[in-house]
């Protein structure tokens, strides 16, 4: 934030410098210096525009005389950066869900199919026997039964899982790899967090993860599995890790 606050600063600075119409003197360019001051002052101006156009001159040319003359200041200084990093940190957020907002309805478009065929699945799947539906809309079956304990959401689990999509696309598999996994259950997917705590010990289960439990709008880059996917694994318990 501090690295924020200087080139703002600087920036609104260079907006002063360059504003004849606020009354500062025009100079000719007759040194190194003087070029280099003012080249300085329209680069920083520039980012002043992509990150600060609201700025408002008069108020910033009052500032700077009454922190340069120490006079009718009407902020103290002790809270400059408060007010500078909630200002900033705000704009980021927004910035950001600005992007977010946009990147989901482009994926809502552009992968509207495959949300509709995975709403489609669900709905078909749920009526075949031995599938149960918890409240938040994961599907499971029991493959076997384990009698061991059951893990809660921060317990660290070693497991065998095979995932695919719903056409049976393979897309990661420790049960192809032949070494079994660990990690902890709060720290993965929505619907393996949920469906690994309706398991014991020993247990293997078919889950049909929504893809709002899943990856959602948002998948990991460069796989097979697309926005709003939904994604079927057969986990198997093997042991919570103490």
């Amino acid at each position: 934030m501090k690295t924020i606050k200087f080139l703002v600063v600087i920036a609104l600075i260079s907006t002063v410098l360059s504003c004849n119409s606020q009354g500062v003197t025009k100079k000719s360019l007759k040194t190194e210096v003087d070029s280099v001051s003012y080249v300085l002052g329209l680069d920083i101006a520039k980012k002043l525009k992509v990150n600060f156009a609201e700025v408002d001159k008069d108020l910033f040319i009052q500032g700077v005389i009454s922190g340069i003359d120490s006079t009718n200041i009407l902020i103290a200084a002790d809270k400059i950066d408060s007010i500078l990093n909630a200002f900033f940190q705000k704009k980021q957020v927004e910035a950001r869900k600005k992007q977010e907002e946009e990147a989901m309805k482009k994926a809502e478009t552009e992968f509207a199919s495959v949300k509709e065929e995975g709403i489609k699945f669900l709905e078909e799947n749920k009526s075949k026997s031995g599938v149960q539906v918890t409240e938040s809309g994961l599907q499971y079956t029991v493959l076997k039964e384990g009698s061991g304990e059951k893990p809660v959401e921060t317990s660290k689990v070693k497991v065998h899982y095979h995932g695919t999509l719903i056409d049976g696309t393979i897309f990661d598999s420790s049960v192809d790899r032949k070494e079994p996994t660990e990690f902890f259950a709060n720290q993965v997917i929505k619907g393996w967090t949920e469906g690994l705590q309706l398991m014991s010990v020993g247990s293997k289960f078919k889950f049909f993860i929504p893809q709002e439990l899943g990856y959602g709008a948002f998948p990991r880059q460069g796989g097979p599995i697309k926005p709003f996917a939904v994604l079927v694994f057969e986990v198997e318990l093997l042991e919570i890790i103490k």
